[in-house]
């Protein structure tokens, strides 16, 4: 690799690392809000909140990293241009095919990072967020300690703390039962604390009144008792598991065992297979859209208002190849032997950049220029 081609790999390699933070940053603050609020609202600690977040990076990661790929080329390749780098080394002899090598090597650069991170961490990230989100979904507890909210932990069920002590001692504890429907019944206690005997979680209040309502008699009935039992742990689900998703199955598994994965867990061979592929996909595509977005730029000529009609072109490629992107996936979930189309779009990007390259490298010789006889004119 020689010397412009190791500085070109330079710039490309430092403009994705810098368009990757910007575009992750955004799309994670975008996220992060409602992550947030859903998190807090249910009665989970800041680790909890951070904790997800980590583990929605790698599925967000691969969102952005071909935008990130494409916007590195198109930006790199702009600015050598505008600074008369590239013309320079055309001049030299050098053609776009020869300086296409540096771009090509950070496509694959970057397709090797995609690979890390489509096949092997993002399937491992969302099956453990989802494990957490179980656990998080069946924490009782967290549901129930909010000060000055009435809560629904189920459909049916109201509960309001009025305070909460550093010692776990609940104060102003009122708790309504409606799911029996002609039979509801209401605690109110001074105090109350949260025992967890190991067969469950009970509520544990004190000095409280119980009124117990018989809809059929039209009877309201109370009792007052210096300590009652009310358990809590039947709520919501405390089950740890849960159902994982198709993107939480390892790739191993996919290659594997998908007969057995669609027996078990209910998903079609389409699916199966349409999530597999997805997987490589993303890899041939950051070295598609590195390629598409050099190419394009290699046809405009030097210019020091810089390649607009060019870039914007290479932004209408990129949309395209979303596009079919788009397109492709419900076919091959319909017909799984259609499987080919999913690498459809890389195929159509690098195909592009090599028709954009083969004309770069064969610029058209204007036809005032030529002789009579249609030959060119030599110098």
């Amino acid at each position: 690799m020689s010397r412009f081609d190791g500085y070109f790999l330079r710039q490309l390699l430092i403009l994705f690392g810098f368009f990757t933070l910007v575009l992750v940053g955004v799309f994670w603050i975008t996220r992060s809000v409602s992550l947030f609020d859903r998190v807090i609202s249910g009665g989970q600690s800041a680790m909890v909140f951070l904790e997800f977040t980590a583990l929605t990076l790698p599925t967000l990661i691969r969102t952005v990293m071909p935008m990130a790929v494409f916007a590195a080329a198109v930006y790199a390749t702009n600015r050598l241009s505008r600074e008369s780098e590239l013309t320079v080394m055309l001049a030299t002899g050098s053609s776009p095919w020869r300086l296409a090598r540096a771009v090509f090597l950070f496509g694959l650069v970057a397709g090797l990072m995609m690979a890390v991170i489509s096949v092997f961490l993002r399937p491992a990230s969302v099956e453990q967020l989802e494990q957490r989100q179980a656990e998080v979904a069946g924490d009782v507890t967290a549901q129930l300690l909010n000060e000055g909210e009435f809560l629904h932990p189920t459909q049916g069920v109201t509960v309001y703390i009025g305070r909460i002590d550093l010692d776990g001692t609940l104060h102003e504890v009122f708790v309504s039962d409606r799911r029996v429907g002609q039979n509801p019944v209401s605690y109110s206690s001074k105090t109350a604390y949260l025992v967890n005997n190991g067969a469950g979680i009970h509520l544990v209040m004190v000095d409280g009144i119980a009124l117990r309502l018989d809809q059929q008699g039209r009877v309201l009935s109370s009792t007052l008792f210096e300590d009652a039992s009310y358990d809590i742990s039947a709520l919501t689900n405390t089950s740890s598991t849960a159902e994982r998703s198709l993107e939480a199955v390892p790739t191993l598994e996919l290659l594997q065992n998908r007969d057995t994965i669609s027996a078990a867990e209910g998903f079609t061979e389409g699916e199966l297979i349409d999530e597999l592929h997805q997987r490589f996909s993303w890899i041939a595509i950051c070295i598609a859209v590195a390629m598409a977005g050099y190419a394009t730029l290699m046809l405009g000529s030097f210019s020091r208002f810089g390649l607009w009609p060019q870039i914007l072109g290479a932004f209408t490629i990129l949309i395209l190849l979303e596009g079919v992107r788009g397109f492709v996936s419900p076919v091959v979930i319909d017909d799984p032997k259609l499987w080919i189309l999913l690498y459809l779009p890389a195929i159509m990007g690098i195909l592009i950049s090599c028709f954009f390259l083969l004309i770069a490298g064969r610029p058209l010789v204007p036809a005032r220029s030529r002789g009579a006889n249609g030959a060119v004119p030599q110098a």
